[in-house]
């Protein structure tokens, strides 16, 4: 029989992932959900296996996937991109488990059912594959995902742990040194110590069934070689839906300072902070009048209680970009974290001048002076942002270089098709 399917170039995906392609305001939703939109827009076929790690309450009327032990959240965000979508609760996993895995007194990859931390999902995976024709499986995640290796039997395979966690530990113990936060007790020091290498070890034979592993930027890509330089490790970064990311040359409020993101993610909140106590009022010494938004999911009761006459402490927001539109300057004094930054690559995408750390623009081709002004003391971001909003041709500059920038290379089409390519290396 005539495979169409092989004559239309359409590839059947077995989509496994730690986490659900929605809600988008989580930023490792993001290019499971645009990847997911592109290429069902381009007629390949997928089926989504997904981890919900919300606390979600049972629903009546709401069917119950295979394998599932809740009811799953609404997935009509996304319910158009899937041929089938299941969706199981994450397993928990103990310190325990991952000193058992790590030290190889358990099997490093789950051989049946009951040696996974998810026999369920092991069970799925198993089953899918003896009902479907799948051309390759594509995992997004590391720890939570990585075992099921052996599960997928011979179809070709490739896993998107979006980063590198060591590289994330081993810069939160850095900074923690530098910053001479040493009250910390010995106990906590080598609990933290412990943890990186744990990181370090379960990176080095994670990835290693897997065709390739893909990361975001090259700081991952290097961590990762690092640790085990027999890796096939590619860079595909994030893209920005420019749909949504335009600037529509809205009135820019003068003299405002924003930051955005997620403050669950310890990074955000040591970035904000670092912001509010250490550059804003840097920035208001020669602008009396400035404001600054700390706009974004979550900010917690220290946070919030940093408003001011002069500084604005949203939490989560319908939507981000009316911010984005009217504010003068973005800035982002990030000193940990792992990963590629989308409040980065949206700011850029809005035309709004970027003021920036180098850990915030890992794996985007800024330059400095160019398409975004890079510094990393709190004295030499503040000048930096003071220059921004004294000068009005460097606004525009690095307005309209910022712009092109995101149009030139990242976009959710691009990176869809960078995948497209990978698909089709690997399944040959």
């Amino acid at each position: 029989m005539v495979n169409v399917h092989k004559i239309l170039n359409i590839t059947t995906v077995l989509l496994i992932s730690r986490c659900l392609p929605y809600p988008l305001h989580l930023g490792d939703r993001l290019i499971l959900y645009h990847l997911a939109r592109e290429l069902a827009a381009r007629g390949h076929i997928i089926d989504l296996i997904a981890f919900d790690d919300a606390n979600t309450q049972p629903r009546e009327g709401l069917k119950r996937f295979a394998g599932a032990t809740h009811t799953p959240p609404d997935t009509t965000p996304y319910r158009d991109f899937f041929r089938h979508i299941h969706i199981l609760r994450e397993p928990k996993r103990t310190p325990i488990n991952y000193l058992a895995r790590w030290s190889g007194l358990r099997p490093r990859f789950a051989q049946q059912a009951q040696q996974a931390w998810s026999p369920a999902m092991w069970q799925l995976i198993a089953r899918l594959r003896r009902e479907h024709d799948y051309d390759i499986a594509h995992l997004f995640g590391g720890v939570q995902v990585y075992e099921y290796a052996p599960a997928l039997g011979d179809l070709p395979a490739i896993i998107t742990p979006y980063e590198s966690y060591a590289l994330y530990l081993r810069r939160n113990l850095a900074h923690a040194s530098s910053n001479g936060l040493g009250t910390a007790t010995p106990q906590q020091r080598l609990t933290r110590e412990l943890r990186y290498q744990i990181a370090r070890g379960f990176e080095r034979f994670m990835f290693t069934p897997y065709h390739a592993a893909v990361v975001v930027s090259d700081v991952d890509r290097a961590e990762l070689l690092t640790i085990n330089p027999s890796l096939d490790v590619r860079v595909i970064a994030n893209g920005v839906d420019l749909s949504l990311f335009r600037h529509d040359n809205t009135a820019r409020q003068p003299h405002t300072l924003i930051f955005t993101g997620n403050y669950e993610y310890a990074p955000n909140v040591d970035a904000a902070q670092r912001l509010i106590h250490n550059i804003f009022p840097r920035v208001r010494a020669h602008f009396p009048n400035a404001h600054l938004w700390i706009v974004g999911n979550a900010p917690p009761p220290e946070l919030q209680a940093l408003e001011s006459s002069h500084i604005q402490v949203t939490g989560r927001v319908p939507a981000i970009v009316p911010y984005l539109a009217q504010a003068s300057v973005f800035v982002s004094p990030l000193r940990m974290g792992a990963g590629i930054k989308n409040k980065i690559l949206e700011a850029l995408a809005m035309g709004l001048p970027v003021v920036a750390t180098s850990i915030s623009v890992d794996g985007i081709a800024v330059q400095d002076g160019h398409s975004a002004l890079i510094a990393d003391t709190d004295d030499a971001l503040a000048q930096a942002v003071i220059r921004v909003l004294s000068d009005a041709d460097l606004q525009a500059r690095l307005s309209d270089n910022g712009r092109a920038l995101i149009n030139a290379r990242y976009t959710w089409t691009s990176v869809a098709a960078q995948y497209e390519a990978l698909y089709a290396e690997t399944i040959a």
